[in-house]
């Protein structure tokens, strides 16, 4: 920055003023200001400027540098800001400034918790490289532990290239400090081996540097968020996966070129926003987990029906009651679920191949959770007709008898012979059993999809909307199968109690079941079992 002053006092010519970079604005002068004298700026005064701008930007203070030039033109001269057409080099160095900018006290523990979440933090600044890898160690960037690529060369009498070439090894370079300079030789491929390092900061950058670190993390397959809030930020907050703005100090250029706006420039915000996609995305799954499970006991009967002639094990009335009402509640109750425990402390989700249906989700949901339920709808299905004296072997090839063609006769099943009306009780008392057998085990159904990893004693059973949908269910079983009116809109019948029993222990065993599945997710991380059953 420039400024061209008159000072009060002289007749004759401007007073030049330059502040910056502090390594470019002393690039640009002759002579140092000593105690009020012009000295030469020889190698004994650049030695001591270097050893005071390291001492400041080691702290982590932004560093400015200044000077001044006296310039000797006519009162009437015309200065030219865009093509500068009066000398800005032969300057006097008059010193340096340091400002502390602390980052905000949220931030350091913010960095960690990407880092345990498997998001790689990079910082991209103009800063001077000593000041950015000051302060990145502050915001836990860099590790104060980690020896740079740079550090680790000239301790061992090696070149960068080649550190970087051998890339982050265990007892040498951990992290890299890569100045805009360096960035400007490095070629594609040495860039490539740049961002294979775990702690990365570039500093001195230029807008187009910054959108080549964009495309090198993209080449590499990774999903790239930029947050930036100047003019010179904009085309890599386009070209990023998500461009993310300051809503407060972001230009107006900025945030139309972002996808996000932050509105409180605040980065915590940014670990709460990914958090809060993490538990929507988790919780989408568990919600489309308990909704297909209840498909298998639904269809299987009927295939069973087609298949080997059964009595109808469900009326479309009843599937319709499971569909449009039973399920509804604790399937949107599953939106509620608070995040389980340890959402910031999984690897990001590979997007090419974990989508929010896939193969392992469809198998647990029809051939697991499914399965158990079908297999508790049949039981109660056959415990009823047994209790009216029908066996399961007889009831094979029988459906026909419950038609209105044998309405006007008496059919012998077993050892006793069965009026029309007979026959249609059973069925009726059946399929209300088997409609109450599938709502009693989607309760276990959906206190297992609460959770994905966690144990259901460590998430609790805090969701009161979840637990509201319980009840519900419970409410619309009594209604169903003892209101007056229900038998003649839905075809249902009054049960025995002892007829609600029957899925009680299948409704037991899906917790069961799911609890130890998740347990061995979480003693065998990357085992078997997390690979083929973890939706």
């Amino acid at each position: 920055h420039v400024s061209v002053h008159k000072e009060e006092g002289i007749d004759d010519g401007f007073l030049m003023l330059m502040k910056g970079a502090p390594e470019r604005v002393i690039a640009r002068c002759s002579k140092i200001l000593i105690n009020g004298v012009e000295e030469d700026l020889d190698d004994h005064w650049m030695a001591r400027f270097q050893k005071a701008y390291d001492e400041l930007g080691g702290k982590g203070e932004r560093v400015l540098g200044h000077c001044k030039r006296r310039l000797d033109l006519p009162d009437d001269f015309q200065f030219d800001p865009d093509g500068p057409n009066f000398p800005l080099d032969g300057m006097v160095f008059t010193g340096l400034t340091a400002l502390i900018d602390p980052p905000r006290a949220a931030v350091p523990q913010a960095v960690l918790t990407c880092r345990g979440a498997g998001i790689q933090v990079v910082m991209v600044t103009g800063d001077h490289p000593i000041t950015a890898a000051a302060i990145a160690r502050q915001v836990n960037i860099l590790d104060h532990d980690d020896i740079t690529a740079s550090d680790f060369a000239k301790q061992n009498g090696l070149s960068l290239e080649s550190v970087i070439d051998q890339g982050p090894t265990e007892g040498g370079a951990t992290a890299i400090v890569v100045a805009g300079s360096e960035l400007l030789e490095m070629s594609d491929e040495t860039l490539d081996k740049v961002i294979k390092f775990p702690h990365i900061v570039f500093a001195r950058t230029s807008p187009e540097q910054k959108l080549q670190i964009v495309s090198a993390f993209q080449r590499r397959g990774e999903i790239v968020a930029v947050t930036g809030d100047g003019v010179n930020d904009s085309p890599a907050l386009k070209k990023a996966d998500i461009g993310v703005a300051m809503g407060i100090t972001g230009s107006e250029v900025s945030q139309e070129a972002a996808d996000m706006i932050l509105l409180d420039d605040n980065f915590a915000s940014i670990v709460k926003g990914i958090e809060e996609g993490r538990l929507i995305f988790d919780n989408l799954k568990k919600s489309i987990a308990y909704i297909l499970s209840h498909a298998a006991p639904e269809i299987l009967p009927f295939i069973c029906f087609f298949l080997i002639r059964i009595p109808i094990p469900l009326t479309t009335m009843l599937v319709l009651c499971i569909d449009l009402g039973s399920d509804m509640v604790p399937a949107i109750s599953l939106a509620h679920e608070p995040a389980e425990s340890n959402i910031m402390k999984r690897k990001p989700r590979n997007p090419q191949k974990d989508h929010l249906v896939g193969a392992v989700l469809m198998c647990f949901s029809y051939l697991q959770m499914g399965m158990i339920e079908f297999i508790g709808t049949m039981y109660a299905y056959f415990v009823v007709f047994g209790d009216f004296g029908f066996s399961p072997l007889s009831l094979v090839g029988g459906a026909k008898y419950f038609t209105t063609e044998y309405e006007d006769e008496t059919i012998l099943f077993g050892n006793r012979r069965y009026t029309y009306d007979e026959r249609i009780n059973a069925n009726m008392n059946a399929n209300t059993a088997v409609f109450v057998a599938i709502v009693i085990m989607q309760w276990g159904n959906v206190i297992a999809c609460k959770t994905r990893f966690l144990s259901i004693a460590d998430q609790g059973m805090t969701n009161k909307m979840l637990n509201f949908g319980m009840i519900f269910n419970a409410i619309l079983i009594l209604v169903i199968a003892y209101c007056p009116l229900a038998d003649v809109v839905l075809g249902s019948r009054p049960l025995h109690p002892r007829h609600l029993l029957p899925a009680i222990p299948f409704s037991i065993a899906l917790v069961c079941y799911d609890e130890m599945r998740k347990f061995f997710i979480r003693k065998y991380p990357g085992g078997w079992v997390e690979r083929r059953t973890l939706y």
